[in-house]
This record gives structure tokens, C-alpha cells and sequence, in this order.
């Protein structure tokens, strides 16, 4: 059809966050201005829960975003894919016991703590051993956007558990997509 690889990465990011509802891009814009709103936790909490953007969760959602982009124009089907799901394979580091919930109640605290460690740690090794067989790359990057996106995600999952005292929604939702942003950066 001759669109544009940065129209196509646009309407691809776009479809991907229907597929979410947004509600990942928006735990990342939320996220962010709770963690540069205070450094009191209930206050930074409170920022993540109203809703509304401020300057640090647009400024962060669009630099994601453009990042997201940026390596979309040069990636294959087969790699674009992959880091969308290796992005959602943090979700099991960043629920696996141990890890505390924010708050009582809220998306949160049901999955706070729910994945048993070993399962959390098989889907890591499970993901960089499929990411081997990617095609249109060389083996070891597959696995290195794995690694790289667990230590983006993990990065801000210790962040925010020292910061607020535990996971919310937006932190899960940021983590995927600081996540998928570090998979794609290494894929391409």
C-alpha cells in the first residue's frame, strides 16, 4: 500500500493500546507523575490515583512512545510481536510473592504477590529461549531484549516498591511499557 514505516509503527502502537484500553500507556503517564510529584508515599499515590496527566507523565509518555516508534519503523513483524510480548511477560516478575501491593485494594493488591517465584523465573528462561528462534535476527539479540526489557521493568518495579511500598495498576502498566520499549530497542 505504501504507507510510511512511521504511519505503520503509529497505527500498530495504536492498535496495540486498544488492545489494552490504554490503560497501560495510562499506568505509565500516571506512574510517572506520581513518582515526581513527592516524595511523601501517600501523596505520590494519590497523584497516581486522579487520573488526570501532568507535565512529567505526558513528558515520559511521550518520550516511550516516540522510543516505541522510533524502533517499530525498523522492526519485522516477527520482532514487533515479541516485544509486545516479552513486555507482558515482566507482568510475572512484577506480581511473583514477595512483591507487596500499594495499597488495600485496587488491581494492585489482587495480583500483588500471586505468581509462585519458580513460575515467574520459568517465564523469563521460557521467553529468552523462544526469542531465540525470531526470525529476521540474530540469535542472541532475542534473548538480549528479554534480559533488557526484565531490567527496565525490574528497574522501576524496585523504584516503586521503595518509593510507594508496592505495586499498583499503573506501576504494572508502566512496566510493560518501559518494558516493551527496551525489547524493541534491542531488536532492532
Amino acid at each position: 500500500l505504501g504507507v510510511p514505516a512511521l504511519a505503520t509503527a503509529a497505527l500498530a502502537l495504536g492498535a496495540v493500546a486498544l488492545g489494552s484500553r490504554g490503560l497501560h500507556l495510562d499506568g505509565l503517564a500516571d506512574t510517572a507523575d506520581g513518582l515526581g510529584a513527592s516524595y511523601d508515599r501517600a501523596k505520590a499515590l494519590d497523584v497516581m490515583r486522579r487520573g488526570d496527566s501532568g507535565p512529567t507523565g505526558v513528558a515520559t509518555l511521550v518520550l516511550v512512545l516516540l522510543l516505541q516508534v522510533g524502533a517499530l519503523t525498523a522492526a519485522n513483524p516477527f520482532t514487533a510481536a515479541a516485544a509486545v510480548l516479552i513486555g507482558r511477560c515482566t507482568l510475572s516478575m512484577a506480581c511473583a510473592r514477595g512483591v507487596p501491593s500499594a495499597r488495600p485494594e485496587g488491581l494492585g493488591a489482587t495480583v500483588a504477590g500471586s505468581v509462585p517465584r519458580v513460575a515467574a523465573v520459568a517465564v523469563g528462561v521460557a521467553a529468552a529461549g523462544l526469542a531465540t528462534l525470531l526470525p529476521g535476527v540474530p540469535w542472541w539479540r532475542g534473548p538480549l531484549a528479554v534480559l533488557l526489557a526484565y531490567a527496565t521493568a525490574g528497574a522501576l518495579l524496585l523504584r516503586c516498591t521503595k518509593r510507594l511500598g508496592g505495586v499498583t495498576g499503573d506501576v504494572l502498566g508502566a512496566g510493560v511499557e518501559a518494558a516493551v520499549a527496551a525489547a524493541l530497542l534491542a531488536l532492532v
